[in-house]
């Protein structure tokens, strides 16, 4: 694997450092900028809002500009804009660098993922959008907690300080390190790649990927009250249970990402269904504090093993638009991280309890285990077609 890819992966766990960790932070953000929990919260939201808007705009603004470059750029931006919310005094002045910063990720996102398919064979994609997926992960593995324990001892704006200077160690590795290519190899236009949006099966695949991802946020989301109101689990072993979740995300894009290469399609429906296991396993296993755990380690491994081979079936039917798949998929997926919580919310709140998350979760993973069998018998047929059309001189 090129050592470029790599330092995209470092680069997006510098950057999902900073998407994640304003959770364990409300509190003391609240505090400091005199709101109430809620309004911070906002902070939360303003993120994923940025993300899903910004992903096609920049791709589409940068689309003749040289991938390095623009990487670099959207680094530069990034980091500044955690300068500024640090130095800066006030909630609307810390809420606007939270929507810029999520801008610059969701580009970054979208330039990185056609970088790194650029970088390496058709046969390697599913490993090298593991990496950079990898990133994400063992940014809520260790960057999360770590910020979230610099924050709680030496207060918000430390954490903000530290992703700063995450991101400046990989603006320089991406400026050694990355090679300068071309958007579409000079080739591509901004008409060329909107074509993307006329077939019906890659708006499919990203139907795929919301779905998917909506099941993992909307139990993930509340598994910390899930597992100490329902499962009986001491609030103190609730890190290392995330950890271990995050450990299993690991392993499960790992391996996903081989077998992304090899057989997407597999690679999909096996982990989808070991992950409706391990959440009907939480639903019902309520005071069994063993049992919870190791559905939560399931989850985690099968919960993110399907993420390579989605990126994978994204950039399959896409065709000439690597640039533009890159940042629909990122949309995609953040829809999902905004409607799953969401979801999951709505059942508690109308007084389900926190099991019914789970229940949540497991109609999300029948619904996008319907949508890819959809999405399969469409590929089938349209592959049928191809194979009975005459070939003309």
């Amino acid at each position: 694997m090129p050592l470029a890819v790599c330092v995209l992966g470092l680069s997006v766990f510098a950057l999902g450092t900073s998407e994640f960790m304003i959770t364990g932070l409300l509190p003391g953000m609240a505090a400091d900028l005199d709101v109430g929990i809620p309004e911070a919260g906002l902070l939360i939201s303003a993120f994923a809002i940025g993300m899903v808007v910004g992903a096609p705009l920049l791709a589409i603004a940068t689309l003749r500009v040289p991938r390095r470059a623009t990487l670099m750029a959207l680094l530069v931006v990034f980091g500044l804009s955690h300068v500024v919310g640090a130095l800066g005094s006030g909630y609307a002045l810390l809420f606007a660098t939270r929507v810029v910063s999520a801008v610059a990720c969701a580009g970054f996102w979208a330039v990185a993922a056609a970088t790194a398919v650029a970088l390496v064979p058709v046969e390697r994609r599913g490993r090298a959008l593991a990496i950079l997926v990898g990133g994400l992960t063992v940014a809520n593995i260790a960057g999360v907690p770590a910020g979230t324990f610099l924050g709680q001892h030496a207060g918000w704006r430390a954490a903000f300080w530290a992703v700063t200077a995450l991101t400046v160690i990989a603006l320089i590795g991406v400026f050694a390190l990355v090679p300068e290519t071309q958007n579409g190899e000079g080739r591509t236009d901004v008409a060329t790649e909107l074509r993307l949006y006329r077939g019906g099966r890659f708006w499919l695949a990203l139907g795929v990927i919301a779905l998917a991802q909506a099941m993992i946020f909307a139990t993930f989301s509340y598994l910390a009250p899930l597992l100490t109101e329902v499962a009986g689990l001491p609030e103190s072993w609730v890190p290392g249970v995330l950890s271990l979740f995050g450990l299993g995300a690991l392993i499960g894009i790992t391996a996903g990402g081989r077998l992304a290469d090899a057989r997407p399609f597999a690679a999909l429906y096996g982990g989808l269904a070991i992950a409706l296991v391990a959440l009907i396993l939480l639903a019902l296993s309520g005071p069994a504090t063993p049992l919870a755990i190791i559905a939560v380690f399931l989850f985690g491994v099968a919960g993110f093993g399907v993420n390579p081979a989605l990126n994978v079936r994204a950039f399959a039917v896409a065709g000439n638009a690597p640039t533009l798949v890159g940042a629909s998929t990122t949309a995609a997926f953040n829809v999902g991280n905004t409607v799953g919580p969401w979801l999951g919310g709505e059942s508690i709140d109308a007084g389900l309890g926190y099991p019914s998350v789970a229940w949540v979760s497991v109609g999300l993973g029948v619904a996008t285990v319907v949508a890819l069998t959809f999405a399969a018998g469409v590929q089938r047929t349209d592959d049928t077609r191809l194979l009975r059309e005459p070939v003309t001189q």
